[in-house]
């Protein structure tokens, strides 16, 4: 039973839903069977009874009908999937409404509708999205104002060329937003799809009478960033139009965007162009405060460490300070302190407080892999620092057993097995042999896979 659909959903319910859940199925309009209300408290409890249990709670007395649940377990399941439609559609305040001009068309109430349909323009146009869903409502209500008067007068046709421009303003932003997403995939993963007549609706969204559209432009904007990454005046275009346009998309619309942008600016860094930073920190500052960044009020813990890094990088200690101290309690339980620790010993490690970055590293359980490498890399670094060469060696074994003993870590052992190859090479260096410091320069340079790269070529940089 556990795993039936009914059940499964059960246990997906808050315990707000749940609550209202027993409301919805009290209510006569939607359910007058008792045994449903009953048999809905059975399965809402944590611990799940057998189905003879059930049964016997049912229908004390009576023998076993094995048919006869299951056909009450999918009645229950169907009312609590209408349920569902109702929190969904009520939610919206705007189809509510659009439903009640609908209604009053239908029957004919001509004065009623009117007044249905002026609320609905005006509080259509107060509200602040301008997306796909704004212009879906407004031809859906231009729609309904045309099915009206065309009964009262077939001649008037005036409205369809309103709604043939609002239908060719929906085609082109859902057009683009699939062309922005497919070229978005084939930024990562090397492919060449197109969306049917892509270059035809890229032409016609270029149009002068689409540029202050937002639901396109912001999408065009987008796919040139994406398709034209040596260009970057089309980021900066976009980016200028992520901070413009807070409040014109939706939470998920806006954090998508935000990812666009920010794995844009990663791509940049990737490539060295190390000023994408300050970049990247900016886009991370306004997605934090306007909360596009977080998902369901959690934020994820890559995101997290991101910030960290950007932080660190432009210099700015004493607001990462507040930043891992401020998010901490919005990453997901399980990785909280992990990261906390591991992140707040990075800005330690900045600032040079040695003492802090053993005590917050040799504390932490990092049971994650690469967060555990991680770790194990930036104590190496400090040991280094410190000039703890003999724990430093120690440190290198143990992490090189480590990488061995993983057989999950996929491209990352090459890193880290690099890492350990150079810091023992450098422990090994002698600081007069200008030499083979020059050449141990040449190898870090010309290596390709080196996350640390920077960490050794500051030192050999003073060396010389």
């Amino acid at each position: 039973m556990e795993n039936s659909p009914v059940c499964t959903l059960i246990h997906s319910f808050s315990p707000v839903e749940l609550r209202d859940v027993r409301k919805f199925l009290q209510s006569p309009f939607f359910n007058q069977r008792q045994d449903v209300v009953e048999i809905f408290e059975v399965l809402a409890a944590r611990k799940l009874p057998k189905k003879t249990s059930v049964w016997s709670h049912l229908h004390p007395g009576e023998a076993f009908d094995d048919q006869k649940l299951r056909l009450l377990m999918s009645y229950l399941h169907r009312l609590l999937e209408q349920y569902l439609s109702v929190k969904e559609a009520s939610a919206d305040s705007l189809d509510n409404q659009l439903r009640l001009v609908i209604a009053y068309r239908k029957r004919g109430m001509t004065t009623a509708f009117e007044r249905a349909y002026k609320i609905l323009e005006r509080r259509l146009e107060a509200q602040s999205l301008r997306n796909v869903y704004y212009h879906d409502c407004r031809y859906l209500l231009k729609w309904e104002d045309h099915q009206l008067a065309n009964t009262l007068n077939p001649n008037d046709v005036s409205r369809l060329l309103e709604l043939s421009e609002e239908i060719e303003v929906i085609y082109l932003a859902q057009k683009l937003r699939l062309i922005c997403l497919l070229a978005a995939h084939g930024a990562v993963y090397q492919s060449d799809f197109q969306i049917d007549r892509q270059s035809e609706v890229l032409t016609q969204a270029e149009q002068d009478k689409f540029a202050n559209v937002p639901a396109i432009a912001i999408y065009l904007h987008c796919y040139r960033m994406l398709c034209k990454p040596d260009e970057e005046a089309h980021f900066l275009r976009f980016k200028a139009l992520l901070f413009e346009q807070a409040g014109r998309f939706r939470h998920e619309e806006m954090h998508g965007f935000y990812i666009l942008a920010i794995n844009y600016c990663i791509r940049q860094l990737n490539a060295g162009v190390q000023r994408y930073y300050r970049e990247a920190l900016e886009l991370y500052k306004e997605g934090l405060e306007k909360v596009y960044l977080l998902e369901n009020g959690v934020l994820s813990r890559f995101t997290y460490h991101n910030v960290v890094a950007a932080g660190l990088q432009t210099g700015e200690l004493g607001w990462v300070r507040y930043f891992i101290n401020e998010y901490k309690n919005q990453l997901e339980k399980r990785y909280r302190e992990s990261s906390f620790s591991f992140n707040l010993a990075r800005l330690e490690y900045a600032q040079r407080n040695y003492g802090f970055v053993l005590e917050l590293l040799q504390k932490a359980n990092y049971r994650d892999p690469l967060l555990n490498l991680a770790a194990k890399t930036l104590l190496l670094k400090t040991y280094y620092d410190l000039g703890e060469h003999e724990l430093l060696q120690s440190h290198l074994d143990a992490m090189r057993n480590y990488i061995h003993r993983k057989r999950v870590l996929g491209y990352h052992r090459s890193n880290y097995l690099n890492i350990i190859r150079y810091a023992e090479k450098l422990t090994q260096l002698h600081r007069s042999d200008r030499k083979a410091v020059a050449a141990l320069q040449d190898a870090v340079e010309k290596e390709t896979v080196l996350t640390e790269k920077a960490f050794f070529q500051n030192i050999l940089h003073v060396m010389q």
